[in-house]
């Protein structure tokens, strides 16, 4: 591998980045230091928040890149670069029909904040870890922002009590991902993280060859389809190490950060 190819890194959160206790290594912003200075640009791709991500890279926020909410939304120094949308309409169906659920806990996604409309303990901790913008609501169909995704959660798991119901619905007209043991996301067709990072390639003019990506699950097969060095964790689902061209370390393990120091600093 030449070290000098890579001048774009999108690397996944939860079971990728972060330890096995959702914490960011604080070595981190030193490995970002030494990107920045090679000119390497580096994005947290996640189904986060983007107020979230925020919050956790706080000491490079005003650089760093963003891909938030799986895709749907890509900011930089506080400015939109792509954002990937939901009709009002779709979003008042993909509610009704969450509802209908039994277990199932939905967290609207708009760009100006997440809306909520339970007061249940269990699902407001899980929430907490991910939105760090987010607002309780009586009726989730009155509200009025412009909408990138609906995520749902069960407890239970989402591959087993939502998957099923919410593809069978939506799974033609839309992007239906399940992101997490327990989660699972709605977004317009088009959208993924392959294809916000395709968006950056065309428009900041790195290529397909020049782009490392770091996943572990479901949500992150599109964009090790858009990178050529895609690293699946040695901890990912199956089907994400049989779409990733190599393997990195365990999140345990730090994998991220020995592939970048090992492979391009």
């Amino acid at each position: 591998m030449q070290k000098q190819n890579v001048k774009f890194i999108a690397t996944d959160m939860d079971g990728t980045l972060l330890n096995e206790h959702s914490q960011l290594d604080p070595s981190f912003f030193d490995l970002y230091q030494q990107l920045e200075d090679k000119g390497i640009m580096f994005a947290a791709a996640s189904g986060r928040q983007y107020y979230s991500l925020l919050e956790t890279f706080e000491p490079v926020k005003d650089s760093m890149m963003f891909i938030a909410e799986n895709g749907t939304l890509v900011m930089h120094k506080g400015q939109e670069l792509y954002s990937c949308t939901i009709d009002t309409p779709s979003i008042k169906n993909i509610i009704q029909t969450a509802r209908s659920i039994d277990g199932a806990h939905i967290v609207l996604c708009g760009k100006q904040s997440a809306y909520i409309e339970t007061q249940d303990p269990q699902a407001l901790a899980e929430f907490s870890k991910y939105y760090q913008r987010c607002q309780y609501v009586e009726d989730l169909l009155a509200v009025d922002d412009e909408f990138i995704k609906v995520a749902l959660c069960h407890f239970d798991g989402s591959e087993e009590h939502i998957n099923p119901v919410i593809n069978a619905e939506f799974g033609h007209t839309h992007q239906v991902v399940v992101s997490a043991k327990i989660w699972l996301d709605v977004m317009n067709a088009v959208a993924s993280k392959g294809a916000a990072i395709k968006h950056l390639q065309n428009t900041l003019g790195f290529s397909f060859e020049e782009t490392m990506s770091f996943g572990d699950y479901l949500n992150d097969l599109e964009m090790l389809q858009e990178s050529y060095y895609s690293y699946a964790m040695e901890n990912a689902h199956q089907q994400v190490k049989e779409t990733a061209r190599f393997i990195a370390p365990n999140n345990k393990d730090a994998g991220v950060f020995t592939v970048i120091k090992e492979q391009v600093l």
